[in-house]
């Protein structure tokens, strides 16, 4: 028993795993982001106004939450009732005007919370009861004006602040809400209207960071020991503040003062209070020369790791300004300033220790020869970033040997020394990206052997000379995009050792030199060659990275003007290690199936674009990609797929068909994609009919698979419809059924219907033939006059045996008393053939079928033999009497089974064939028999000569009549019997 039901649970188990694994999911407004493992959901620019319609469909086990940019007005209450788990709820950049008090009610775990950028001017004293585990709140940027005192008093593990950007007025009404907040370590009220720091109630101890700036402060007004606590304290942008009310203040926990923009002296500062000046920050202080020189006066006996000088309208630095400053050992911070030159340093001739200088932003434009100045050993890191250097030239860093990161970028540098990194041998990071550069020379980097890094993107590089690196053996990373490089000589490469990131995009180069790529194959890991103009005319097998094992990235996105086009075969030939491959805007005209053979150990791959009209992916042509995670082959044409491109893409998590012209998609392509967990549909017009039953069912049932913004498609062929909810009822009949019925029956008729036309087709137009007799009242009069009989016999015969029946039957039985029916002579004239026929039949007490080979080939014949033979065995009449005029064969007999069954119920006559020897006596006997079985009765009724006499009188009456007619129709040339019956 115990056996049997662990057995039953793993069949259950796996049957729902096979369950979870067949279906997939999407929301009404939001997507999960993937490999999140339903923890992170992004609801960004929804049309919805609710946001419980929006959150509705989120997974309970969502964690992250972010609904930003929508026409939110309200939260409701309950609104994230069911997401009890998340633990960060991002609602900025809405227009979130009200929130009920039990919005964020069973949100015991959130942690961060983001309501900034919204509308809102009041919150009601409840609205944060629930969220004890906050640790950040963001109001910054609403309407704001108070903060009731008991707004925060459930906050207890709340850390992070933010209410800037409001219009609070009253600071003292704010210090009382949180000053049991014993956790709270950062409060920014920037931006906001606080005139005065005057308060009834003090700080919460652990305050830490406190954020004034750009508020009207013209008084602090607070206690002495107000900030005592406080350890990053900015008050910046309050233009009114001045030195005096900083007296007296306790500012001893200070490590960074922030004052850019009062009207606050530095000397008076440091006379009012007892801060340190090594954490106070000097920008925008107006700390031009002799400001400088005095602030560094007051500084001669301090350390001062940092000095930020930034915003102060320095136009010139001289030698002694910093003497006094000797202790600077960190950085200094000379941006947005007004210098026009750096004199080559000499203004830090007493700086022996400062490791980094910042002079960006200024308006520097030319970088002087430096080799006869003091050299500045300690000098570690050098921007120059942000000004309007033209020229560099030679020496220009001889005093500065011992850099090791050195940024030039942003600036309109056109000429670049051979000689001015002369000296720099520990460079390590150079950054000339951005300027006016048109040249490379061999020996401009001579000296830079340690170098690593090596930007030079957007400039006006055009060629690449030979040995041109050939001193950067240690560099990793060469950056040489956005410029105009159309051609790189074959030694541009040369002893680039340790080269791994080779950038090349959006230049002019038409080809790829397998040669010049192929001396970097030992290292190379990155190439980009985005947007330039990489052509083929063949597609002759062909591969630049033959020996690129080592590449891990490659990008050939956007070639320009018109993309690759065409892509040689075997084009990706050697790189074996290739993880991510860009091809998008390319408009290629076709992928062979070859194409990625070699990708085996490919990740990322993106198609984008790279189509030319409607695209046909071939079978098998990703078949090699089994460690493939992320498929992006948008807007490409595609109407369909075969279950084979898919096949083998069992590594695959993230697929995406957006902008494609499938208008449906069997889920079965995606049976062998067991790990995918994201498939992108948006923008194909995908077609709301019963094809897309299965699709629309798949898409909205489990949660393995999401199908983002599938709420958002709408029906192409029915505009105003949404794919999600079109109606499927009529699609879900048992079409498998309904298939196996028809073609069942379809087949066991096409069976039956041969053998029924070979055995029943006489019975059946026999039946028709009766039928229609019956129908016109003829059926129903000859039977209510069976017995009143005009004939003796009707003869059946064909027209090429007709000079038999006039030589022979006609004379010996019609000169016998025998009355005869004969069709040419006896059928009534303008009546239908088959009415003819069954009155005939009916109207003679014996039917006499002339038996030959014609006989048996005429289908009127067969329709007399029909009738006779019916009434022979159905009304149990004797009627029939058969004359074979030829042998036979008993095989020709076979398909007529109704002649073969009279033949074995009554004896037949034979007519005396030419081989008898003695046709005389034969042909008497055959007479007499003839006449025997004609005068036999069928119903052995006393009344048959009565009946005959008034039948005689009639039939003579009738030749009256019609003797004119019969004559001109016995005197016509016989005809055969199949056109005459169709004459009136």
């Amino acid at each position: 028993m115990a056996d049997s039901a662990c057995r039953e649970l793993i069949v259950k188990a796996i049957f729902i795993c096979l369950l979870k694994l067949a279906f997939s999911y999407s929301f009404r407004s939001c997507i999960e982001i993937p490999d999140s493992n339903h923890k992170t959901f992004r609801c960004i620019k929804c049309h919805e106004t609710d946001i419980t319609t929006i959150v509705s469909d989120v997974f309970p086990t969502a964690t992250n939450l972010t609904v930003s940019r929508n026409n939110l007005t309200h939260i409701q209450g309950q609104s994230f009732h069911h997401l009890y788990k998340l633990t960060s709820l991002v609602l900025d950049a809405n227009h979130i005007a009200s929130i009920h008090k039990d919005a964020f009610n069973n949100l015991q775990n959130l942690q961060m919370l983001n309501l900034s950028c919204n509308c809102i001017s009041s919150l009601h004293p409840d609205v944060f009861s629930d969220l004890h585990n906050l640790t950040e709140l963001l109001l910054g940027n609403n309407n704001l004006t108070y903060i009731d005192l008991f707004l925060f008093s459930s906050l207890t593990n709340l850390q992070i602040l933010d209410l800037r950007g409001n219009h609070l007025k009253n600071i003292s009404s704010l210090v009382e809400c949180i000053t049991n907040l014993s956790s709270l370590i950062q409060l920014d009220l920037s931006f906001n209207n606080l005139t005065t720091l005057h308060h009834s109630t003090r700080l919460p101890n652990s305050l830490a960071k406190l954020y004034l700036s750009d508020n009207k402060l013209h008084k602090l007004g607070c206690d002495k020991s107000f900030l005592k606590y406080v350890k990053v304290l900015d008050l910046s942008d309050n233009k009114l503040l001045s030195s005096k009310t900083f007296q007296g203040l306790n500012l001893k926990s200070i490590k960074y003062l922030r004052l850019r923009f009062t009207n606050v002296s530095t000397s008076k500062l440091l006379n009012y209070t007892n801060i340190q000046p090594r954490h106070i920050d000097f920008s925008g202080l107006k700390l031009k020369h002799h400001a400088l020189t005095s602030l560094c006066f007051h500084l001669r006996y301090h350390q001062i790791p940092k000095m930020v000088l930034q915003s102060n309208s320095i136009r010139v630095l001289y030698k002694n300004t910093f003497c006094n400053c000797s202790s600077i050992t960190d950085l200094m911070d000379l941006s947005w300033n007004e210098m026009k030159t750096t004199s080559c340093l000499q203004f830090l001739h007493c700086q022996n220790q400062l490791e980094t200088l910042k002079i960006e932003h200024n308006h520097l434009t030319r970088l002087m020869s430096c080799d006869t100045f003091k050299i500045l050993y300690s000098l570690k890191s050098l921007s120059y970033r942000y000004n309007r250097i033209l020229r560099v030239s030679g020496y220009a860093f001889s005093n500065t040997p011992n850099l090791t990161n050195l940024e030039l970028n942003i600036n309109i540098i056109a000429y670049l020394d051979h000689k001015a990194l002369s000296g720099l041998r520990d460079l390590v990071t150079l950054r000339l990206d951005n300027n006016l550069l048109t040249d490379i020379y061999n020996d401009t980097f001579e000296d830079l052997t340690n170098l690593k890094t090596l930007n030079m993107r957007n400039n006006q590089i055009a060629v690449i000379f030979n040995y041109a690196f050939q001193y950067l053996s240690n560099l990793i990373i060469l950056d040489l995009g956005g410029n105009k490089i159309t051609q790189m000589r074959p030694h541009a490469f040369d002893r680039l050792k340790s080269l791994a990131n080779l950038y090349l995009d959006r230049n002019r180069l038409k080809e790829i030199d397998s040669t010049l790529i192929g001396k970097l194959h030992a290292t190379l890991q990155v190439l980009d060659l985005q947007a330039n103009h990489i052509l083929y005319f063949t597609e002759h097998t062909y591969s630049p990275f033959i020996n690129m094992s080592r590449l891990l990235d490659l990008k050939l996105d956007a070639q320009e003007p018109n993309g690759i086009n065409l892509l040689p075969r075997a084009f990706f030939r050697g790189l074996t290690s290739l993880k991510s491959l860009y091809l998008t805007n390319n408009h290629i005209i076709g992928f062979g199936a070859e194409t990625f053979d070699d990708l085996k150990s490919l990740e990322f791959l993106t198609l984008d674009n790279s189509c030319v009209g409607i695209a046909q992916l071939k079978p098998g042509i990703f078949k090699n990609l089994r460690k493939l995670k992320t498929l992006s082959i948008e807007n490409m044409g595609i109407k369909s797929f075969s279950k084979e491109v898919f096949g083998n893409l069992t590594g695959l998590k993230q697929l995406h068909l957006n902008r494609n012209a499938m208008m449906s998609l069997d889920i079965s392509l995606l049976d062998n994609l067991t790990n995918l967990t994201y498939v992108d549909m948006r923008s194909c017009p995908l077609s709301c009919g019963c094809r897309n039953s299965e699709l629309q069912n798949w898409t909205i049932s489990s949660k393995r698979l999401q199908f983002p913004y599938l709420f958002n498609i709408t029906c192409q062929d029915h505009p105003g419809s949404f794919f999600h909810n079109f109606d499927t009822n009529v699609c879900y009949l048992d079409i498998a059924l309904y298939l196996f019925s028809s073609t069942f029956t379809f087949t066991i008729l096409l069976s039956l219907i041969p053998l029924l036309y070979v055995r029943l087709y006489w019975k059946f137009k026999y039946g028709y033939y009766v039928f229609r007799s019956w129908f016109g009242e003829q059926w129903r009069r000859l039977r209510d006059q069976e017995e009143k009989y005009i004939y003796d016999a009707f003869v059946s015969y064909n027209s090429a045996d007709e000079d038999w029946v006039m030589e022979q039957l006609l004379p010996n039985l019609e000169g016998s008393s025998f009355r005869l029916c004969l069709h040419h002579r006896d059928f009534e004239l303008g009546r239908d053939i088959v009415d003819n026929i069954v009155a005939a039949v009916y109207g003679s007490r014996k039917t006499i079928c002339v038996v030959s080979q014609s006989f048996l080939r005429s289908e009127w014949c067969s329709l007399e033999i029909q009738l006779a033979s019916y009434r022979l065995f159905q009304e149990m009449q004797d009627v029939l009497l058969l004359v074979f005029l030829e042998p036979i064969p008993e095989r020709q007999l076979s398909t007529y089974h109704r002649m073969r069954k009279v033949m074995l119920k009554k004896t037949y006559l034979q007519w005396p064939g030419p081989n008898c020897s003695d046709p005389n006596s034969a042909k008497e006997l055959f007479w007499n028999q003839l006449k025997r079985a004609l005068r036999s009765s069928n119903t052995g009724s006393q009344e048959e000569q009565k009946m005959k006499e008034q039948n005689d009188q009639r039939r003579q009456d009738k030749e009256g009549a019609d003797q004119e007619e019969r004559e001109y129709f016995v005197n016509q040339t016989p005809i055969d019997d199949e056109v005459y019956y169709l004459m009136p």
